[in-house]
């Protein structure tokens, strides 16, 4: 799926091997690969069209039924922000025979209707509130058109419009269009005028209603159901977990849900006694409708690629190119099943990569030339905000925002698709924040360095590991992690469990990792949830809206579910600092016996990074970063072997550490200032060694930018040697065996 604006592009099968073009490092490095995907194809525009909205088949309307009815439960949250279609039938707006029920421009409630080639609007009353909830609907009867707006809750000022006729010329409203909830259809039969806002259980009749029957509508909308006239009741508090708009009534007229719009929301009834939708579901029947939505681009397919059984496992790309544009669509080549060709096994992070779709970073607009963004120079002394203007003005422009950025009315996104463009997953994309390489081009670091040390090594990815556990990883003898390995599904977090307790071994080669919690969608595999809470995140999701839609389960991080990444890995996330790194000074748990292989080649006193770093300018410690604490959660067998020790006063905390530790029973605080010289009690990186049962363990680097050093000095610095050290030790070591014990010659399984 390609949009290409030349008369066609080329495309080649290449193998990724370093992204950062950084000319202080060893340079953008891929190798051409002949494949089947060779050659030149025709180049096409394609578009995006965004907006969620419900699409409900309905029958022929009898040419005896006496009018009808539409109601339902409304909360705008962004009213005056353009014409928004609370529900609709035919093409009202373009004159055609049908109706809508609407906001206007001004954020007030109007009927729009289409008879004879011509289109009439009515205003019903003053503009409604945000995040207000209304009870609106449209009664036709006997050639008498009326609608009402009802607040849920009446305060004094609050709109209110009991119940207006409207005069109407003659014509036929009659429709067998689909009914349409939140959008209607243009002269094209595109979906236009997409709602942002609520709507919770809403209704359909055979008949129109007098004024003296809204009063029942409100106060008891699930009598509907039964109501010998009811055409359709929606419940919205059914199949949450799916894009079905279940029909609870007799005629099971079900609708679906597109682009998907937020489920497993607070209705206009929710009480505030049960934050878990499961629990309360008739306070959860409503659905948050956003005109940015997008689940699937619809985009048509250019080529498709099989995986050669011979290709070697690897980070690879399609490589297009057409005049002095190109672009890179990455992807990576596991073993096949039941196939392992080294001891050695890479995860790549990918649920992270896709929670991190088109992130923008320093913010909305900030592409623009005049936007006026001055770096602070506490926490963004590096900022770049002209990196990559024209990949962000598409962004911004076709509203393709994930779950770190916020919906055109201010509610957080939560969900993220692999079918529409991840314009940020490229392998010479980096950060505005600092203007370096993350996520997948900062990975690379390390497949660049196996590369130069002639290791061979599997690669994995997060999804296969949600979807096989620990039976993935079992036959290989080491792990090692991605850079900022954050987020874990649920049976992510089994299957690795599972693996350390079985004897196998961790390189966690990151910071920030094992810590926000992801869901797959079970009915959309390419789809993913988050619900953000509790921690320094770009925006909290409603406290009664923490749990997923698509499995259940509460959102927000793994430490807030009992489940923190000390336990696992025997650290977890201490803080960020966006500027300068610091090397890590040895402490004394580095001179334990059962660690010297770790600093084998290394001076006593020996500076570890302190080297330059393509990430963080100077230092293996930085960006963001891990600590030890056994208050909580690591193992007090967990070995601290070095501490940073030169962190500015950029580098602090997080809002969960602030929250935690108002005052540490030592005295200490986190907005403690970093002291030259000395790790910080709480915004420090360490490293660590923990074993598990059965010759398990844990080599811990907690930092992101850790493998942004190893090719420093033409790869022969500390933190190079120091990965060697340990990744050779643990691949080498057989299962059963601890990597601490003294090496039996008789039993090595040979070198990595």
């Amino acid at each position: 799926m390609v949009s290409c604006d030349h008369n066609d592009y080329e495309v080649r099968l290449v193998r990724l091997i370093h992204g950062d073009t950084n000319p202080a490092g060893p340079g953008f490095r891929q190798e051409v690969v002949p494949s089947s995907i060779d050659g030149r194809r025709p180049g096409k525009r394609e578009s995006i069209r965004t907006g969620s909205y419900a699409r409900v088949e309905l029958p022929a309307t009898p040419a005896d039924q006496p009018g009808f009815t539409f109601a339902t439960f409304l909360q705008p949250t962004n009213p005056a922000a353009g014409e928004q279609v609370i529900a609709s039938r035919g093409m009202p707006y373009e004159g055609g025979p049908g109706w809508a029920i609407a906001l206007d421009d001004e954020g007030c409630l109007e009927v729009v209707l289409g008879q004879g080639g011509v289109t009439q609007r009515h205003r019903i009353g003053p503009p409604l509130s945000r995040w207000h909830w209304y009870h609106v609907g449209l009664s036709v009867a006997e050639g008498q058109v009326a609608a009402w707006c009802r607040p849920v809750r009446q305060l004094p000022g609050e709109v209110l419009v009991p119940y207006r006729v409207l005069a109407v010329g003659g014509g036929e409203l009659r429709t067998d269009a689909p009914l349409l909830l939140a959008a209607t259809v243009d002269g094209s039969g595109a979906t236009v005028r997409h709602l942002d806002g609520r709507l919770d259980r809403p209704r359909l009749f055979g008949r129109g209603v007098a004024a003296e029957d809204i009063g029942q509508l409100v106060a008891e909308p699930d009598a509907a159901i039964a109501d010998p006239d009811v055409v359709a009741a929606w419940d919205l508090s059914r199949d949450v977990a799916t894009d079905l708009m279940c029909d609870a009534s007799r005629h099971g007229r079900h609708g679906r849900l597109v682009n998907m719009p937020t489920r497993a929301v607070a209705g206009y009834n929710h009480t505030g006694r049960e934050t878990d939708f499961r629990l309360a579901r008739a306070e959860y029947g409503a659905v948050h409708f956003h005109r940015d939505d997008l689940d699937d681009a619809g985009w048509a397919v250019d080529f498709e690629f099989t995986v050669p059984a011979d290709l070697p496992s690897g980070t690879y790309a399609a490589w297009l190119r057409a005049g002095e544009d190109e672009d890179h669509i990455p992807f990576v080549v596991r073993p096949a099943s039941g196939v392992t060709r080294s001891r050695i096994a890479v995860l790549i992070s990918t649920m992270s990569y896709l929670v991190y779709e088109n992130f923008t970073d320093l913010g909305k607009g900030v592409w623009r030339e005049d936007n006026g963004f001055v770096g602070n120079a506490l926490t963004h002394p590096l900022a770049d905000p002209s990196l990559f203007r024209e990949v962000y003005e598409y962004i911004d422009e076709n509203s393709l925002y994930g779950p770190y950025d916020v919906h055109a009315d201010g509610s957080g996104v939560c969900y993220a698709s692999l079918l529409k463009p991840l314009l940020n997953l490229r392998p010479k994309f980096r950060y505005r924040t600092m203007g370096v390489p993350v996520r997948l081009a900062a990975d690379l670091y390390l497949v660049d360095w196996l590369e130069q040390l002639g290791i061979q090594v599997d690669y994995l990815t997060d999804h296969d590991l949600h979807s096989e556990g620990a039976a993935l990883l079992e036959p290989y003898n080491v792990v090692i992690s991605s850079s900022q390995h954050e987020y874990w599904t649920a049976a992510m977090m089994d299957g690795l469990s599972a693996y350390l307790e079985r004897g196998g071994r961790l390189m966690y080669l990151g910071g920030n990792s094992f810590y926000g919690i992801v869901s797959v969608d079970p009915h959309r595999p390419y789809a993913v949830e988050v619900r953000r809470w509790g921690t320094s995140w770009p925006f909290e999701s409603p406290p009664a809206e923490r749990h997923h839609s698509t499995t259940g389960e509460q959102g927000g991080i793994w430490r807030n579910r009992g489940r923190g990444p000390h336990a696992l890995v025997g650290m977890g996330t201490a803080g960020a600092g966006f500027d300068r790194g610091s090397p890590y000074q040895r402490m004394p748990d580095s001179y334990d016996p059962r660690v010297q292989f770790v600093f084998a080649g290394l001076g006593a006193d020996e500076l570890i990074g302190d080297v330059p770093s393509l990430q963080v300018r100077w230092g293996a410690a930085g960006y963001e970063f891990d600590r030890v604490d056994t208050e909580l959660g690591s193992p007090a067998t967990t070995l601290v072997l070095a501490s940073s020790n030169r962190f500015n006063q950029s580098h602090r905390s997080l809002f969960d550490d602030q929250l935690w530790y108002v005052q540490g029973r030592d005295g200490a605080s986190t907005a403690d200032p970093q002291v030259p010289g000395r790790p910080h009690r709480f915004a420090r990186s360490d490293l660590a060694y923990l074993e598990y049962p059965d010759g398990g363990a844990v080599f811990a680097a907690g930092a992101i930018c850790w493998r942004a050093c190893l090719s420093a000095h033409g790869y022969d610095n500390s933190v190079s040697r120091v990965t060697e050290n340990v990744l050779r030790r643990f691949a080498d070591t057989p299962k059963g065996v601890s990597p601490s014990d003294p090496i039996d010659p008789t039993m090595s399984q040979g070198s990595a």
